[in-house]
């Protein structure tokens, strides 16, 4: 008999959520986890990462307040005050989640576990340990490029623990980490460049979107160097940082962060020894079921490199999960396509002076009119989105927005008003 119905390797979003699953069912389930539970998304990923964007917001805030009435009479940011209350919350939620999985009676083993066999791993002690199911759930980590001088750099694993706020950062990508790290920094007060070896941003996501957000982004005052690249990294004598660069001058700064994009945690794992193929990037390679060639070891999240967001690592590790289309990906898909949209600018920022604008969109499947796919960009975006979801996930029509109260005056009545 073996020792465990389920081994689960890696305590992140998804392994969390399916080891908790499992146990409620009644298995036998051990979770394995080298370094903190909870994994990229609570220890240094989106937890922390929501927390500084709540910082953030306060700067506009802060500057906002006069029109409303309010007197602020000295704005000051503190960046080790941040920082220090964000690891702090990160800490409790590390107890949380090891308490969670101790509530289900799921075993929890802090040592590195390798897989040995399909139905075996060895513990960082040397142990042996069966299962009847592994599962694979080590998540994924910033890629670093080769270039002289990379020690100089900091990647988003690092950006939480800055001892002092960079009075300049460059920030390498065009992903979602990469633009939220700008607009971030930017908002603390540090002049923020941000260097793309494309003049792609957001590859994937709707492109009117896009377009907004750099439109935003530049009247803010964050910089953009477009198809450029960082060739070398050197300390100055005064401290800071010089950057050598081709496709655009060189730029100083005192700080650099790489978000170019993540890596599956295969390394020393035994997926070798156990027979699981990996893919070209060395991401595992899962079937719908999320089984891996050997059908005793499945995979969820980060390390199988398909969407890596924690919401779907968390589905993943109950269920699959389906995203909406952009209206590209619309086209592609169903050739006939309808879009609405809305754009305008928010009563707050009207009252403020503030000139951002917010834009809604809708695409439709132009033979039905179900919608297929909604985006925006703009103030509370992922808290209205969450709930409009719903409605793409149970196929609604256009009628059926149209059909519902506009809540007056709030933002979110922007989708039911589109003609």
């Amino acid at each position: 008999m073996a020792d465990f119905d389920l081994f689960v390797i890696g305590a992140g979003s998804g392994g969390v959520r399916a080891a908790r699953m499992a146990a409620a069912y009644g298995a036998r389930v051990a979770v394995a986890e080298e370094y903190k539970v909870g994994g990229t998304c609570v220890i240094r990923g989106c937890v922390p990462k929501k927390l500084l964007v709540y910082g953030a917001h306060f700067a506009e805030d802060l500057e906002d307040a006069a029109m409303f009435g309010w007197d602020v009479p000295e704005k000051k940011f503190d960046w080790s005050v941040l920082r220090d209350n964000v690891l702090a919350e990160v800490g409790r939620l590390e107890g949380a989640y090891t308490e969670t999985l101790t509530n289900h009676d799921v075993t929890i083993v802090h040592e590195r576990a390798v897989l040995t066999g399909p139905n075996s791993v060895q513990l960082g002690s040397g142990r042996t340990v069966s299962a009847s199911k592994i599962l694979i759930a080590t998540g994924a980590r910033p890629l670093m490029p080769d270039l002289p001088g990379i020690e100089h750099a900091i990647s988003s694993n690092e950006v939480f623990h800055l001892p002092t706020l960079p009075k300049r950062i460059v920030i390498v990508g065009g992903g979602y980490i990469a633009c939220e790290f700008a607009g971030i920094f930017h908002q603390f007060g540090s002049r923020v460049t941000l260097v793309n070896r494309t003049d792609t941003l957001l590859r994937g996501y709707d492109q009117q979107i896009v377009d907004r957000l750099l439109q935003i982004s530049i009247r803010k005052g964050i910089e953009f160097r477009f198809h450029a690249t960082i060739d070398r990294i050197e300390k100055s004598d005064e401290g800071g940082l010089k950057l050598a660069m081709t496709g655009c001058d060189d730029v100083e700064a005192d700080a650099v962060l790489f978000a170019v994009g993540r890596r599956p945690n295969v390394e020393n794992l035994g997926c070798a020894a156990a027979g699981i193929e990996l893919g070209e990037k060395g991401e595992v390679k899962v079937d719908a079921d999320n089984r891996t060639s050997v059908p005793s070891i499945f995979a969820v999240g980060d390390v199988t490199d398909r969407v890596q967001l924690t919401p779907v690592a968390i589905r993943e590790g109950q269920a699959f999960a389906d995203v909406g289309m952009t209206e590209g990906q619309a086209r592609n898909k169903l050739g006939s396509v309808k879009t609405f949209t809305s754009d305008f600018r928010p009563m707050k920022n009207v009252l403020a002076g503030r000139d951002e604008r917010s834009l809604y969109k809708l695409v439709l499947d132009g033979g039905t009119d179900q919608i297929v796919g909604i985006h925006m960009i703009g103030p509370d975006a992922p808290e209205i989105l969450q709930a409009a979801a719903i409605a793409v996930k149970a196929k609604l029509k256009k009628a059926d927005f149209d059909a519902t109260v506009a809540l007056h005056p709030t933002m979110a009545e922007e989708l039911v008003l589109m003609r």
